[in-house]
């Protein structure tokens, strides 16, 4: 019986035709995406047409990222995921090499030098760092689970992703420290013995050095992150840097409970920048009132559960741990999109998933729901006792 298990774990097929993927997660995806389309139309629509071009040109772009997002989910979710496991350094190391390249030839837009420009297309590498992150890690401990009983093994684990985030923070503070949650979450729950990892002379050489850190991250020419601190501090003293989380708090109350309609919002005219794309929040709140607020959020909640749900009857450690770090991913990124939109943090750019405006963040999301599906398909369920 042992002989004939190995030899069918050897003969898995690159797609994987039988058992059925988690219908939850497809339809709550698929219902995220179609709304995220309605409202980047809806808070784009007035920006587009005083521009002198036609309202659905910005969703337009955002439809055919969906549409390529929607056919990558699809395969994605019928291969068979263990497949990703031996392409994790291969993934890692081209992340880091993509990211150094975006600091010397990268496009800048807004302000921020983050994408890579190859024709019409714009790919932004921080965004590819977060599955490679994933995968990469999950494959580590699967593939060793004794270093995960060794602090410094643990340590030599996390230095590929580090590399990654530090290229990431010199532009993009806020992904760079969404990709040290997600590495640091995820060899937490795999790991036996992670209060050992805080305990070493490393990680307190480790909590010196910090400091260092965040004040080249802060200082030079990243002053303005220090800046938008102290005007999350003291708003009163710095009203054209707290303009936007300003205008978002307005849009938000003067939407009440219910709204004042889909399309009907005023924010949007111009008054909160980016309203199509990181305060998306805010004209959904505005036009859809708290109650439309607190239904994404409550689909948002849904989706992380639904995720927990296929990671705890996942079959292998590398499966349930790339279910761990989407968890994380989708929850920190939630979490840090809205705290920003209501005040809350300072202000960063994180994109809401699945809604905000980005091609790159909305293809990479629905190819990480795609692996979710897969994993789904191969979950073990214990048999209901009658």
């Amino acid at each position: 019986m042992a002989e004939k298990s190995k030899k069918e774990k050897k003969k898995i097929p690159w797609f994987v035709s039988k058992g059925n993927c988690d219908y939850q997660i497809l339809f709550l995806s698929v219902a995220l995406i179609l709304f995220g389309l309605l409202m980047v139309y809806s808070s784009s629509s007035y920006r587009a047409v005083i521009s002198g071009k036609p309202a659905y040109t910005i969703v337009k772009s955002q439809i055919r990222a969906a549409a390529l997002g929607l056919v990558a989910m699809l395969i994605l979710s019928k291969m068979n995921y263990r497949k990703y496991q031996s392409f994790g350094m291969i993934a890692m190391l081209g992340v880091i090499a993509l990211c150094a390249i975006v600091l010397v030839i990268g496009k800048a837009s807004g302000g921020a030098v983050r994408w890579i420009a190859i024709g019409p297309i714009q790919i932004q590498p921080s965004e590819l760092a977060k599955p490679a992150i994933m995968i990469f890690i999950a494959g580590l401990c699967s593939d060793h689970p004794k270093w995960l009983r060794d602090p410094y093994s643990m340590y030599f684990m996390m230095l590929l992703p580090l590399i990654a985030a530090v290229l990431i923070m010199t532009e993009n503070l806020s992904t760079a420290i969404i990709c040290i949650v997600i590495t640091l979450g995820m060899i937490i729950v795999a790991s036996p013995n992670w209060v050992e990892l805080f305990k070493t002379k490393l990680f307190l050489l480790v909590l010196l050095c910090l400091p260092a850190v965040f004040a080249w991250a802060f200082t030079g020419k990243n002053s303005y992150r220090w800046v938008r601190i102290l005007a999350w501090l003291h708003p009163e003293k710095y009203p054209d840097d707290t303009f936007q989380t300003l205008q978002s708090m307005y849009a938000i109350g003067s939407g009440g409970l219910f709204g004042r309609g889909l399309g009907q919002s005023i924010q949007k005219t111009g008054n909160l920048p980016e309203s199509h794309n990181d305060m998306i929040f805010a004209i959904i709140c505005e036009e859809l009132g708290l109650v439309g607020g607190l239904i994404l959020i409550t689909a948002f909640v849904l989706l992380i559960l639904r995720l927990m749900h296929v990671m705890k009857n996942t079959q292998d450690v590398f499966g349930g741990l790339i279910m761990v770090g989407l968890m994380i991913q989708i929850g920190v990124q939630v979490l840090i999109n809205i705290g920003v939109v209501t005040g809350l943090i300072p202000n960063t750019g994180v994109t809401l998933p699945f809604v905000s405006f980005g091609g790159t963040s909305l293809i990479v999301t629905m190819c990480e729901m795609g692996m979710a599906l897969s994993i789904s398909r191969q979950q073990r369920f214990e048999e209901e006792r009658l």
